[in-house]
């Protein structure tokens, strides 16, 4: 069997030094069935490894039960880097920001008793360690010391910019030891002083996270290790995107440029991210530090990331770039010219049925009671909506007021609409008036993503908090539908109806052929669109993105079936399908 070590100032595999040119490729956020055409495109562009974080809140998805099937088999993943001739590296995590849902963290871990994150508390170690004990044993049967592809591991993830806890990156060390990992260890962290004081330990490889400056960031790094070798583990050759915010977008020469210098330099490389992919369903995270009101930025549905392999899987600009560059490193590479996948144009599908959601919801959830709103985390429940039913008195005029909202609110009284409170909002409050006795008050409020980076991470719980309450008078006495929307096939439909502020489920089929991938136009103001059962994620009209990717796969040769839940009003009665993206 082979060997991998760090030594004399290189990564040796077998002996021998290597470069490593490495692109970030996660399986979770790629239809499985497109894995072997983007790792073979990675190839075409001289790549000799692929990276890619394990996600453990889809693997556990509830405490104790795990999932590795479908889009989660990371093993079928490892087999096709493997089967394409190329070295793997992964980051199992727990944590792995990487713009996901919690920074990777399970939601149920927040309810746990004393529970604190990402340091040496025994009930964060207890769920770390379960998860590690199961996951690394899987990875151990395709390290490059057994013949598989993977030829370095990390613990945690950029520790450094969030705590200083050594004794936790030993334990998470251990645990590897443990479970036989025999491949070099490393960790990864910006280029300055007090992230590299917290997150690396002697025992495992340096690597540090940058997007430019490398010779700057190399230095940096030599003044804690300097026998090297130098490695960015995420060069930022791209950028990802908020809701509301321009479409980030770096020069394709610019990157390239600061690509050279690295490998000129004897550095290696990894592209964060090579292929990007899409945060399917109700994955995408968010920002914010919870430092000032208004600075929480979930992040959009497309993780295009203005990448060398588009979100669709197309070369873009930057991969040519990129490919000249490494045609002077590594003549023996086996370079390519990927073609862009098929596209369609199925046309504008018109809608022919819709069910108003608070007709649905004893249909998609149990009701529950309680005497005041619950979190998302304390009723069980991971993503989507929840909504919150109670009774008020009346006469009055007067305000709901949100003492916190997390994310987004929408306030009903007798099924007519109040008004909307978003997380960032200043003004929480939505003025009512009520004529009679007493009145049916629905609050629906949209998780739009957990915070992925930094002391919010695992503490972002959804719902409302807080409650709510008309003046300063806390409300009670709530009935509760837990909204994760992961099965929609109980939606029972009626005649087609765009009514203005009443959230619906509408329903509309149209043909397609097997093979090609498609883009959904946006169709309304905010929602949340299925196609034959697949979650493809979120849509909002406040940009930038404007459409929805569809991954080939997923759609049928003939008969096709979309579902788009929208919160306030269609834009018409139809959605187009489109064979070109709008970032």
């Amino acid at each position: 069997m082979g060997k991998v070590e760090v030594s004399g100032g290189a990564i040796r595999i077998d002996g021998k030094p290597v470069q490593m040119i490495s692109g970030t490729i996660h399986y979770f956020r790629v239809h499985p069935e497109l894995w072997r055409d983007r790792i073979e495109k990675a190839k075409m562009m001289g790549l000799n490894a692929i990276e890619t974080y394990l996600c453990h809140n889809l693997h556990e998805p509830h405490k104790g039960e795990f999932d590795f099937s479908g889009m989660l088999d990371f093993e079928r993943f490892l087999d096709e880097i493997h089967r394409a001739g190329l070295y793997a590296i992964v980051r199992p995590g727990p944590y792995i920001c990487a713009e996901w849902e919690n920074g990777g963290l399970p939601p149920w871990l927040s309810v746990e008793p004393g529970i604190d994150f990402r340091c040496s508390n025994p009930a964060f170690l207890e769920a770390n360690d379960r998860y590690l004990n199961k996951v690394l044993p899987m990875v151990k049967k395709h390290l490059y010391t057994a013949g598989g592809p993977v030829v370095m591991m990390q613990i945690e993830n950029e520790y450094g910019s969030y705590g200083k806890d050594r004794n936790y990156l030993e334990h998470i060390r251990q645990v590897y030891l443990r479970n036989g990992i025999d491949v070099p260890l490393f960790t990864s962290d910006g280029p300055c002083d007090w992230m590299l004081h917290g997150g690396t330990i002697p025992e495992c490889y340096q690597t540090l996270n940058f997007g430019s400056r490398s010779e700057e960031a190399f230095r940096k790094g030599r003044e804690y290790r300097p026998e090297g070798p130098d490695f960015c583990m995420e060069f930022w050759n791209g950028w990802f995107d908020h809701w509301g915010e321009k479409h980030h977008t770096r020069p394709a020469k610019d990157a390239a440029k600061e690509l050279d210098a690295m490998l000129k330099a004897g550095a290696s490389v990894n592209f964060y991210v090579f292929h990007g992919g899409t945060n399917f369903g109700f994955m995408a995270g968010a920002n914010g530090n919870g430092a000032e009101a208004g600075d929480y930025g979930p992040t959009v549905t497309s993780y295009d990331y203005d990448a060398p392999l588009s979100e669709s899987g197309d070369p873009t600009p930057k991969f040519f770039a990129f490919q000249e560059v490494i045609r002077k490193y590594r003549k023996d590479a086996a370079f390519g010219t990927p073609r862009p996948g098929r596209k369609q144009s199925p046309g504008r599908v018109k809608f022919i049925e819709s069910a108003p959601l608070f007709g649905q919801l004893d249909r998609l959830s149990a009701r529950r009671h309680a005497l005041k709103p619950l979190t998302m985390e304390a009723c069980g429940q991971s993503y989507g909506f929840i909504n919150y039913r109670t009774v008020i008195d009346g006469p009055a005029e007067e305000n709901l007021y949100f003492p916190e909202v997390r994310d987004r609110v929408s306030a009903y009284l007798d099924g007519e609409y109040l008004g909307t409170v978003y997380r960032n909002d200043a003004n929480r409050r939505i003025p009512f008036r009520l004529k009679k006795e007493t009145a049916v008050l629905d609050l629906l409020v949209e998780n739009t993503g957990r915070i992925n980076y930094g002391p919010l991470v695992g503490r972002d719980q959804k719902g409302l908090p807080l409650g709510v309450c008309i003046g300063w008078q806390s409300q009670i006495e709530f009935d509760i539908w837990n909204l994760e929307l992961d099965d929609i096939s109980k939606v029972e439909y009626g005649e087609y109806r765009n009514a203005k502020e009443v959230p619906a489920f509408h329903r509309g089929y149209f043909e397609a052929e097997a093979g090609a991938d498609t883009f959904v136009r946006i169709p309304g103001v905010k929602g949340v669109v299925w196609i034959n059962g697949f979650n493809l994620g979120r849509y909002w009209n406040i940009g930038p993105c404007k459409t929805l990717y569809v991954p080939a796969p997923v759609l049928k040769e003939g008969r096709n079936q979309i579902v788009v839940l929208e919160l306030h009003q269609l834009d018409v009665n139809s959605v187009k399908l489109t064979d070109k993206p709008k970032l």
